[in-house]
């Protein structure tokens, strides 16, 4: 994914001239960004504050490392499950006697 050249803090300034009433044409001419991108910015960042933007990444960060957690979990899981099957160690065995 491409860093955006604006900072999370600036792009809620940008978005604050918005709501004051600047057209985003004007915006996105200003601050050398297509008018669409100031569109997209106010539909992810609407009415967010710049400490609510911390948290935010703060908590999409702790949520791929869970992520990354529960997918390791359960490649192990798998990884036992088929070990128990293959060796016979599995209930299917005990059924059968």
């Amino acid at each position: 994914m491409k860093k955006s050249r604006f900072s999370d803090a600036q792009i809620v300034g940008i978005l604050k001239e918005l709501e004051a009433g600047s057209p985003a044409t004007e915006l996105g001419r200003r601050h050398g960004v297509h008018p669409n991108t100031v569109r997209l910015w106010k539909d992810k960042y609407a009415g967010l504050e710049s400490s609510d933007l911390a948290r935010l990444k703060q908590l999409e960060a702790e949520n791929a490392q869970m992520q990354r957690i529960i997918a390791r979990q359960t490649i192990e899981i798998d990884a036992v499950r088929t070990l128990i099957e293959k060796n016979g160690w599995g209930s299917h065995s005990a059924k059968k006697r």
